[in-house]
């Protein structure tokens, strides 16, 4: 039987044959942590007494706050760079940009090769046919540590674009096309691999902004079998050769999905949800306060080129902010030699230091209350990117907009541009109680009051704000739980240690935040149980030792506070009156489970 793409690469570092479901241990060619999650790895390897194994294949990057602009970035970033010092691990500092564009850019990676690092969008390397994957503080730890970590194997959806798109189409409108057809958690818990003509004739970049999204449709990576264009880039980057890697011609795949882009326009995708994508004509004329062009989606030189193309001659719309963060310093270089600096910046744009940008709450693109912005960004859940409205765009659009001071497309810029228009104010976020740490113990039985929170999609950001990343503390994070989730911002106070929160499908979707498992760690809370999880969230809450199960409770009929017994060894949850069947632990889990945590 034959093999996917992903499954070669994992079998080629696992040192023998795997299948999906397989859970077996992954060789990482190299390991990333940022400045938000490396001070976490840095704790948990000193806490555990570990030591760095390969340091030559182990690296910081520091892109979520290239300036050091708020004092627990600044502080996390230092405590790096002592550890780099002391371990001999490389830092690509706050001058550089984006880590994982850094891993591309410079031939760390190229087809077949592995890599993790606690940013979610690490999956960008599924543009090289490389795998990428995102994890939470203790995975990245002891991957430094032993140069390998457990993974299960996923199945693989094989996605065609069909057709051809229309001559103002991106791949940026490609990828939400494919998230408003795959929806949040079409990719959940799997592998893609991208076939048909419009492939063919995507380039590196094109292949980047695609890839990165993978997370926004729940998927563990998107990979492209890599062409004659890739193979190339990939030899000048790193200055030697690489080989593809492709699937075999009678590779299994879980299935096969058609998504038709004959005659694709801008797309755009609404506030709130990557997946809610519309034509940009539906929402065309829309008042916009401020753009961002950038992100690990769309900072590539050639977005900067197609932004300047549009703005080129003329200027932003008054009372429009338009914000630009080159991904990389190369590309902030090459733009600068190109002109297109200049010509950004004498069409009313603020050129930001390389970086990720709006996503990272110390970096430039964040918005305020009743603020519309349009981004070329890959997120815009609530919180995620400020407190006002975000629409996700391609840069062309973002750009077009900009100059009409309302959403528009690169092909449709009205004559004349929008007059300002003043935000809203927004009411102040409410106070939230310090919440006591409960000591953990072990059972594999356990009884308690559920909370049945009937949501689905629920990203790290309503579980555990952006805002607060900066928290390393177990005990300061209690309080912060569903602090952006509508109507449950007073969970924190409400909850008593030994309480088992029941939830809907893809549960902890987003970021590899690791407080957005620790918060519950926090409040003591007993069991998650969930229809299903975020990939990277469902590793982060195993290798913490926190409890988690996967089971359809919320039409099971209970009622919110009801009492229920679940056993982790056989997956039996019941309680007064009823019972259900959910899915045990597996003996990985319930080994870390038992012992305390991935690094005990």
């Amino acid at each position: 039987m034959g093999q996917t793409l992903i499954e070669k690469i994992i079998a080629d570092h696992a040192r023998g044959p795997v299948s999906p479901g397989q859970i077996v241990d992954v060789e990482i060619d190299v390991r990333a942590a940022r400045d938000f999650g490396g001070a976490n790895v840095v704790k948990n390897l000193q806490s555990a007494g570990l030591a760095v194994r390969d340091p030559d294949r182990t690296l910081f990057t520091f892109d979520c706050n290239p300036g050091g602009s708020d004092q627990g970035y600044a502080a996390n970033q230092q405590r790096c760079r002592v550890f780099a010092r002391e371990a001999g691990v490389a830092v690509r500092d706050i001058d550089q940009g984006i880590g994982t564009h850094l891993a591309i850019e410079d031939g760390l990676v190229g087809p077949g090769s592995t890599f993790v690092s606690t940013d979610s969008h690490a999956n960008i390397m599924g543009a090289v046919g490389a795998f990428g994957q995102g994890m939470g503080d203790q995975d990245i730890a002891a991957a430094w540590a032993h140069g390998k970590i457990w993974f299960k194997v996923p199945p693989t959806r094989k996605i065609i674009l069909a057709g051809r798109p229309g001559p103002a189409a991106t791949a940026k409108d490609i990828a939400l096309k494919m998230a408003r057809d795959l929806g949040a958690a079409g990719l959940l818990g799997c592998a893609a691999e991208m076939y048909g003509d419009a492939v063919d004739r995507l380039s590196v970049a094109d292949r980047v902004t695609i890839a990165s999204m993978a997370t926004e449709m729940g998927g563990i990576t998107i990979l492209f079998p890599p062409n004659r264009a890739v193979l190339d880039f990939c030899c000048e980057a790193s200055g030697r050769p690489w080989q593809p890697v492709l699937a075999d011609p009678d590779a299994v795949y879980l299935d096969t999905v058609t998504v038709d882009v004959e005659g694709l326009g801008p797309q755009i995708a609404r506030p709130g949800h990557p997946e809610d994508v519309v034509p940009v004509a539906d929402v065309a004329g829309k008042r916009v306060d401020s753009v961002f062009i950038g992100s690990c989606t769309n900072g590539r030189i050639e977005d900067l080129r197609a932004a300047a193309g549009v703005l080129r001659g003329r200027r932003i719309a008054p009372g429009v902010v338009l914000k630009i963060v080159p991904a990389t310093r190369r590309v902030w270089a090459e733009a600068l030699a190109e002109g297109l600096i200049e010509e950004l910046m004498r069409a009313g744009a603020l050129i930001g230091n390389a970086g990720c940008g709006g996503c990272a709450a110390g970096q430039i693109g964040q918005n305020g209350p009743g603020e519309v912005t349009i981004s070329s960004g890959n997120r815009n859940f609530a919180g995620k990117q400020g407190k006002g409205e975000v629409y996700l765009a391609s840069p062309e659009t973002c750009a077009a907009s900009a100059v009409a001071g309302v959403i528009a497309s690169a092909d449709a810029i009205p004559v004349a541009a929008a007059a300002p228009r003043r935000a809203a104010p927004s009411a102040a976020a409410p106070a939230r109680a310090a919440a006591a740490v409960r000591p953990a113990a072990k059972p594999t039985v356990v009884t308690g009051r559920v909370w049945l929170v009937r949501h689905d999609n629920i990203d790290t950001d309503m579980i555990f704000h952006n805002r607060h990343l900066a928290i390393t503390d177990l005990a300061e994070m209690g309080p912060h739980t569903f602090g952006n989730l509508p109507g449950w911002e007073d969970f924190p106070r409400n909850a008593r240690p030994g309480d088992i929160v029941v939830v809907g499908a893809n549960f902890g979707c987003g970021s590899s935040r690791q407080q957005a498992v620790d918060c519950f760690q926090a409040l003591g809370i007993a069991l998650l149980i969930a229809r299903s999880y975020g990939a990277i969230y469902e590793r982060n809450a195993i290798n913490a030792g926190m409890p988690m199960m996967t089971a359809d409770l919320l039409d099971a009929g209970l009622a919110d506070g009801q009492d229920v017994t679940v056993d982790f060894t056989t997956g039996r949850i019941t309680w007064a009156g009823g019972s259900l069947q959910g899915e045990p632990f597996n003996p990985v889990q319930l080994e870390i489970y038992q012992r305390g945590g991935l690094l005990r």
